[in-house]
């Protein structure tokens, strides 16, 4: 990889594991709808596609909206109870920064969200720029995300690599054609992400630096 000058990182099940927060919030706005609460694996699988996405298949439409006034007053504070960094993350951004790479961050979860998490896990002196899926059109698996975050570089795909937790992510970096490492910490399961052909697969995000 030596033409390498970019890392783009997904957020959630990448570096960050929020899974209790996101799960205390969904089961806290199933409650006040009076709808039926999920299993925490039933709302893993859910997540992935914004916060939208993730109420819509267990509401009614009609409840849409309410439904996310709710789960964003409650997920503003879950996140700082209920959210951490992977092992190894933190130290990963620092070498990854001081060999002169330029970090990103392309999440699907809405920006006033993504801010939160990384004011509140120390993130921000680490990355040069942050892109989420609720300023575009369309998040991942679209390649849009992607494809503005080379542009801000002045970059091209072979400039880049990406590095996610889901199929989705697989999707937008070969749709991109960029060149994607998935960490299998996220929802999806090791046969659902060898199906989307990544660049490489790793048990843990500690080890991208040896891949590098």
């Amino acid at each position: 990889m030596k033409d390498l000058k970019l890392i783009i990182f997904d957020l959630d099940g990448t570096l960050v594991d929020a899974y209790q927060a996101i799960i205390s919030s969904f089961n806290y706005t199933m409650s006040k709808l009076k709808v039926r609460q999920q299993s925490n694996s039933a709302i893993r699988r859910a997540v992935g596609c914004g916060d939208e996405n993730l109420l819509k298949p267990f509401i009614n439409e009609k409840d849409l909206k309410k439904a996310l006034t709710i789960y964003r007053r409650h997920h503003k504070k879950a996140l700082l109870k209920d959210s951490r960094l992977f092992s190894g993350a933190k130290k990963l951004l620092s070498q990854l920064k001081e060999k002169g790479y330029k970090l990103a961050v392309a999440s699907n979860r809405p920006t006033r969200f993504s801010w939160i998490l990384i004011r509140h896990l120390g993130l921000k002196k680490y990355l040069d720029y942050v892109l989420c899926a609720d300023r575009l059109k369309q998040g991942k698996p679209n390649p849009e995300i992607m494809n503005k975050i080379l542009r801000r570089f002045s970059l091209k795909p072979e400039n880049a690599l990406y590095v996610g937790d889901m199929v989705v992510d697989a999707q937008a970096g070969r749709r991109s054609k960029i060149k994607t490492v998935i960490v299998t910490t996220g929802s999806n399961t090791r046969p659902e992400i060898e199906k989307e052909g990544p660049f490489f697969i790793i048990p843990k995000i500690a080890q991208l630096l040896k891949l590098l």
